[in-house]
């Protein structure tokens, strides 16, 4: 039987282990430090608002995400990004990006530079390489139902918008929701400026961010060919889904689950 270790030796022994671990710092004395939790911004497209965003966001919050969905000027590329950049600039920690339609073009080119963005998650959305426009990558395949005729146009101080008619707001838009539904889409739109159609993108933050891609297989106003072409260009994680262009509206769910992941 050996023989009982001194009071004075266990004593010291617990005081030089806990002076080891206080000096290793708090991660060593209680394990790996938890990787904080990305602030998800969430970036509306044209003919919409943030509102759209609204079920999606009641299903990350119950997961515990912060989310934040802020206003898009829909003016031009250049000038969006530029707004939407100074944005995540008075958010704190770590971002994920997510672009609807439109709104891809602008997480492609705000995120450029800003080391703090973990992701981009394309929903139904253009994720653009450097020189392409809306316009360009919406005719890139056949299948658009959102030509000129489906486009009311209105003067405005600067320039010109672009709404989507009342008669054909439901086959281009949301095809796979209720009248109703779609009717209040319609009344509610926010229009582009129509010089958001030629203005050239830059070089896009996907080459170096990961990314991720919500594909709306009947969606008539960017062609699935389209969006699958973007997203295997942009090595994007792909999901797809039987939707119209409005696929955070038709499925949630499974729009939260990809930004989600995404986010982890």
């Amino acid at each position: 039987m050996s023989p009982p270790i001194p009071r004075r030796t266990m004593l010291a022994g617990a005081a030089a282990a806990a002076a080891a671990a206080t000096a290793a710092g708090p991660a060593a004395a209680s394990g790996p430090a938890t990787r904080p939790k990305p602030t998800i911004v969430l970036v509306h497209g044209a003919f919409a608002d943030a509102g759209g965003w609204s079920q999606v966001i009641s299903h990350l919050t119950r997961e515990g995400h912060s989310v934040i969905a802020p206003p898009n000027p829909l003016r031009g590329v250049h000038g969006d990004s530029a707004y939407l950049a100074a944005f995540l600039d008075t958010l704190p920690g770590p971002l994920v990006l997510v672009g609807h339609s439109y709104g891809g073009m602008l997480i492609t080119n705000a995120a450029r530079g800003i080391e703090r963005v973990r992701a981009l998650v394309y929903v139904a959305a253009f994720a653009p390489d450097a020189g392409e426009t809306v316009s360009g990558l919406q005719a890139m395949f056949p299948g658009t139902r959102l030509t000129e005729a489906a486009l009311d146009f209105r003067n405005h101080p600067h320039g010109v918008e672009g709404y989507v008619k009342r008669s054909a707001f439901r086959e281009v838009f949301a095809g796979d929701l209720s009248r109703s539904e779609a009717e209040l889409l319609w009344a509610t739109q926010r229009p582009g400026d129509t010089a958001t159609l030629s203005e050239a993108s830059g070089e896009p933050a996907w080459k170096t961010v990961p990314s991720y891609y919500l594909l709306a297989r009947e969606d008539n106003l960017i062609p699935a060919a389209a969006q699958r072409f973007m997203a295997h260009r942009a090595g994007a994680h792909t999901v797809e889904v039987r939707t119209s262009h409005v696929a955070m509206i038709s499925e949630p769910r499974i729009t939260a689950a990809l930004i989600g992941k995404a986010a982890r």
